[in-house]
């Protein structure tokens, strides 16, 4: 498989390592200060994207504009998200995003969503979120707090939405964002009553689960059209 990287920091680079360790061949490495080109593009048979929030959104239409499926996963974009979608329906295209592609951290998704829809019947327990990164983690909460955020809406009625570090009612969902060096991530969603806590956590020990992740991704979009996510990928409902 050939494969185009947007990005080439240190996730761009593991995945590189990881690539080429499968027998892939990474035929484009696309810094910021890089042209991201049709002709770069229709070198590869697929794209992965890891760049920063201001860029993803025009990265990812050059890639349906080149035919070349791509596989996301910047975050702190998302407000341009259903734009996007619209840009690769109308292209056909294939595009798969993840705030994580850990899969444990997917796994932590599902257990997440699953402990939300039993505390719906219990409101003497509040919930509360609390992720830590590393200083250059530069979106603030991280993608992957967000995602456990939205999931915990779709099943917990009395939180209305999320603020960062601090809520002002008791319909908030506080989400707690820290930034110490060094931590590869930490996730951890807290059940908090007068007379007890429930607590699942994720701890990421490296990049590695994340690389592997986007390149498995990668692997399984080509030959496919369509708007994907790791729920497709795992088979999770």
């Amino acid at each position: 498989m050939k494969i185009a990287l947007i990005g080439y920091g240190k996730m761009g680079k593991t995945i590189e390592h990881l690539a080429i360790t499968k027998g892939h061949e990474i035929v484009a490495r696309i810094d910021f200060k890089d042209e991201l080109t049709k002709t770069l593009l229709k070198k590869a048979d697929v794209a992965i994207e890891f760049t920063q929030p201001e860029s993803a959104a025009v990265n990812l239409i050059k890639c349906f504009d080149a035919g070349v499926p791509v596989v996301c996963g910047t975050t702190g974009w998302l407000k341009e998200f259903e734009a996007v979608v619209s840009k690769c329906k109308e292209h056909d295209a294939a595009f798969f995003y993840a705030s994580n592609y850990s899969l444990g951290v997917n796994i932590f998704f599902e257990i997440n969503k699953r402990l939300a829809g039993i505390m719906d019947n219990y409101p003497q327990y509040d919930v509360r979120i609390s992720e830590t990164h590393h200083t250059q983690k530069l979106d603030a909460p991280s993608g992957t707090a967000i995602s456990l955020a939205n999931d915990i809406f779709k099943n917990i009625e009395r939180k209305k939405q999320w603020v960062c570090n601090a809520p002002s009612s008791k319909n908030d969902l506080l989400i707690e964002a820290k930034r110490i060096d060094p931590a590869p991530g930490t996730h951890v969603v807290q059940y908090i009553s007068d007379v007890d806590t429930i607590e699942i956590s994720h701890t990421a020990h490296s990049r590695i689960g994340f690389a592997s992740g986007a390149l498995i991704a990668a692997e399984w979009l080509v030959g496919k059209k369509g708007v994907y996510n790791m729920n497709d990928l795992l088979g999770f409902s």
